[in-house]
């Protein structure tokens, strides 16, 4: 069976695009699958090695549980499981850098090879970083990176020909990684560079000669991206916005690659023109993650805040209070990003753009603090005036009867809102 995005991203010759939702999260799952059921559009859900990996990584998830975990939501929203493609992120011995190279990689195969097995059909192949074994004095060479990620892509190959079943779909494949390290850059900065188009070259002709030296003469058939560095990225309080005319150069050079897309990360925050701009320019598989639990986030501090106008306090979930004592406690998923004084570092852990807050978010504490929002909610109805002061938007959207006022529904429609520019950016 031919694989769907591919089908996707090159339908009659003309580039497509497509959002690639990065999360974990169950309420963003469950709103991203509401909009596919209601579009009865495809919806690509990746998860990163480090997230998701053989050993759980930080979700405790193995792909397979992650695969069941988003079918099972899949199942009972009614969306149907055909519009759903999984992808991986990062794939490859980032998790295990600090083992020797032959360590590293027989652990990266595993890693790939589980993937595979789960049903996830967009792997992006990721050997860029230093293992233990490797010089430290010297840059990994672009062949060094192409040789290990050929390994790792045959494996996934002959993984993929021992399974059976009609509706197996071969895995298409994302080289490069132009990129910081999974989670978002740690500090701010000046500016963003944009890949050099000798570089992108370079990737490209050392992974196609060093795969025809491993009698992969038909991996480009499989290969549909490249990841680069178009110039965005966020920090704790700003956002570099895309320019076109700085990427114009390294996007033109696309065209030399008919059967090529880019494929943007840390597209978070951007403007939904200018997401569309990237698409127009052959970004087209634009990757989004944090961005999507930020306004979760966001959606969960209003009802928070309107939980205080409206229930004794002595019932309230007080959510926001409980995720900054969380955080607090167990400081080791923030502390090494945010930088300040105490209360820089406070404003960050609650509102940085790099929203380290959604590592937490599945704290059994912070959960019972998320389901006790909304049973208190269940018991009222939110007045109209006090739903247009704190959530204006979907307000409007009550009134013309587009959305329940019931909370649960609202806080989908506001991760939704980021969706919508990723449609926005899409669409024909």
């Amino acid at each position: 069976m031919e694989n769907m995005l591919k089908q996707m991203l090159k339908n009659e010759g003309v580039t497509k695009g497509i959002a690639s939702y990065c999360t974990a999260n169950a309420l963003v799952i469950e709103a991203l699958l509401l909009r596919a059921k209601e579009t009865q559009s495809p919806v690509l859900i990746e998860a990163t090695a480090n997230q998701v990996n053989q050993f759980g990584g930080y979700t405790g998830m193995t792909p397979k549980d992650f695969a069941d975990f988003v079918y099972r939501i899949a199942d009972q929203m009614g969306c149907g499981r055909n519009l759903i493609i999984l992808g991986g992120d990062h794939l490859g011995p980032l998790t295990f850098k600090d083992f020797s190279e032959e360590e590293a990689m027989e652990k990266a195969k595993v890693l790939v090879r589980e993937y595979v097995k789960a049903g996830f059909t967009k792997i992006h192949l990721d050997t860029s970083m230093k293992l233990g074994s490797d010089a430290k004095e010297q840059p990994l060479s672009t062949k060094t990176i192409a040789e290990r990620g050929a390994v790792l892509y045959q494996v996934c190959m002959e993984t993929f020909m021992q399974m059976r079943g009609d509706e197996r779909q071969k895995p298409v494949f994302v080289i490069g990684s132009e990129v910081p390290i999974p989670g978002g850059a740690t500090e701010a900065e000046d500016g963003i560079s944009v890949t050099k188009v000798a570089d992108f070259v370079d990737t490209v002709e050392t992974y196609r000669r060093v795969f025809e030296e491993h009698g992969l003469f038909d991996a480009w058939e499989n290969i549909i991206a490249v990841v680069v560095q178009p110039g965005v990225e966020y920090g704790d309080s700003q956002v570099f916005y895309y320019n076109r005319v700085e990427a114009k150069s390294l996007c033109d050079t696309l065209k030399k690659y008919p059967i090529l897309v880019f494929e943007g990360h840390s597209t978070d925050y951007q403007t939904k023109e200018k997401l569309k701009e990237m698409v127009e320019d052959g970004i087209a598989i634009l990757k989004v993650g944090p961005a999507l639990t930020f306004r979760l986030r966001e959606a969960l501090f209003l009802l928070s805040w309107m939980e205080k106008e409206l229930v004794p306090k002595e019932k309230q979930a007080c959510f926001i209070e409980v995720l900054e004592e969380v955080m607090l406690e167990d400081p080791g998923n923030w502390i090494n990003h945010y930088h300040g004084s105490e209360e820089e570092l406070a404003i960050a852990r609650k509102y940085s753009y790099s929203d380290r807050c959604r590592y937490y978010l599945s704290n059994s504490r912070v959960q019972e603090a998320i389901h006790t929002l909304f049973r208190n909610f269940d018991q009222i109805e939110i007045p109209l005036n006090l739903l247009h002061q704190y959530m204006p938007n979907q307000y409007e959207k009550v009134v013309r009867g587009e959305v329940r006022n019931h909370a649960k529904q609202l806080v989908f429609d506001a991760v939704l809102e980021i969706a919508a520019s990723y449609e926005y950016a899409i669409k024909n």
